[in-house]
């Protein structure tokens, strides 16, 4: 039996390529949008079944994208927790209930930009295969490292695999890595050309951690097999050489110069600023206890990065929306709108811009460019009705209930179902004092409606 054509009748379309809105229809079949616009009906062949849905009131976009996601951590409050207390085959359970969470958010796509063992691949190709309901996703594997680098100071070895982080250090273990993540079958390979030592010598913040010319390997290396390569940078060198090297996105791109911005608007490379997870904890860490010295550290890291990413934005560099979800400040299913809402304060995007941020520009991410993002002819029928104006406000994106129906593969996907809000695992956290996990909920009960 054929499936039903379905047609979304009379809603306001937001079609995720900037364009202005505008009423219409949106005609799907199978897994692919027909046809958009008030002609839209006329695309149904004739005695074919159609499912007609009245979209009056609402406004109609593509299924969002987080391009900055860790479906693997589960809420952890420190890296000690992250490295020594998750187990392989509870992680990647555990992974399949809050990707269902992620979906549910009306985010219909992520990119896992690193993970614990190998849950990523496993978890995509599951979803992929219909072992379980979920956003269509891409992966890293484990972030390619020295044990100079990240945030994870001293809990690193000097080599090995810990948490989500792989340890190299030599031209061969780089290139003997690589071959291996992509023979597991990542989608990306991450870097983290960044990081922060113990003893910063005169340095504040991170410091890039990798030379030009290692660089330029990995991406050697990746591109070879046809695999793009994505970087944690958060200073200007950092920034800098990523872009020089080839690397096809960046992560973070914070506390860039003249230098890092030229290098990232000459070569055109993607930036996933993700200031969700620094808006979080300097607006509501209050709500966890959080030490105020370091809340205002991470506001001015927004704060001082927003001109320079606003003038690659000005010259038409692809921003994209990631919330770095997976934290215990930044949870499954509560914050992944915040980053449009931020993007448009701090780097002057409309509306219409931030939503391009988080749906066409977002493919980029899901490497389906052409293909997915946006509410056009011939793209995959991912897509979300939600009542209130988003152009007014960014932040109904987030307001339970808002986002009335959710489209992904041209099936629509049932909400009502409950699925478990947290759980207790023996082994899983530190302790029962382990530290709060800031949801949405939990911030308005200490700072008022959000």
């Amino acid at each position: 039996m054929s499936q039903p054509h379905i047609l979304i009748k009379n809603g306001l379309i937001i079609d995720g390529t900037g364009n202005d809105p505008f009423a219409g229809d949106v005609l799907v079949h199978d897994k692919r949008i027909v046809a958009v616009g008030h002609e839209a009906s006329a695309s149904c062949p004739d005695g074919a079944v159609v499912e007609e849905i009245d979209a009056s009131g609402c406004r109609v976009l593509p299924g969002m994208i987080d391009s900055h996601c860790h479906i693997s951590f589960d809420h952890p409050n420190s890296n000690d927790e992250l490295f020594f207390h998750r187990r392989y085959g509870l992680a990647a359970l555990v992974a399949g209930v809050n990707a269902q969470i992620v979906l549910r958010a009306g985010f219909t796509s992520f990119f896992d930009a690193d993970c614990v063992f190998d849950v990523g691949v496993d978890l995509r190709d599951a979803i992929e295969g219909g072992v379980i309901e979920g956003p269509r996703m891409t992966t890293g594997g484990n972030v390619l490292i020295n044990c100079v680098g990240g945030t994870a100071a001293r809990l690193l070895p000097d080599e090995g695999t810990r948490g989500y982080a792989r340890i190299v250090h030599t031209p061969d273990d780089i290139v003997r890595e690589i071959h291996k993540q992509i023979k597991m079958g990542v989608d990306w390979i991450k870097v983290h050309v960044s990081g922060m030592p113990i003893r910063p010598h005169g340095h504040e913040g991170e410091i890039q951690t990798w030379t030009l010319d290692e660089l330029k390997l990995v991406c050697d290396t990746a591109h070879q097999l046809g695999v793009p390569v994505v970087g944690h940078c958060r200073n200007a060198s950092s920034v800098r050489d990523a872009a020089l090297a080839g690397f096809d996105m960046i992560l973070h791109a914070t506390n860039m110069d003249e230098h890092a911005v030229r290098a990232v608007i000459d070569h055109r490379v993607p930036l996933v600023p993700t200031f969700t997870f620094q808006a979080n904890l300097a607006d509501y860490g209050s709500a966890i206890g959080a030490d105020p010295r370091l809340q205002e550290i991470f506001r001015e890291e927004i704060v001082q990065s927003a001109d320079t990413l606003g003038e690659v934005f000005k010259a038409g560099v692809p921003i994209l929306v990631g919330s770095e979800s997976g934290f215990s400040l930044t949870p499954y299913g509560h914050w992944h709108y915040r980053e449009l809402k931020i993007l448009q304060t701090y780097l002057g995007m409309t509306a219409v811009e931030a939503i391009r941020s988080a749906t066409q520009h977002g493919a980029i991410s899901l490497r389906a460019k052409g293909a997915l993002g946006c509410l056009a002819e011939g793209y995959l029928a991912d897509l979300i009705a939600v009542e209130g104006d988003v152009l007014d406000d960014l932040d109904v994106l987030g307001r339970p209930g808002a986002i009335t129906r959710i489209m992904k593969d041209g099936r629509w996907i049932e909400t009502t179902k409950p699925l478990p809000s947290e759980w207790s695992i023996p082994g899983w956290r530190l302790s029962e004092f382990s530290g709060e996990v800031l949801t949405r909920s939990r911030a308005e009960s200490a700072m008022g409606p959000l």
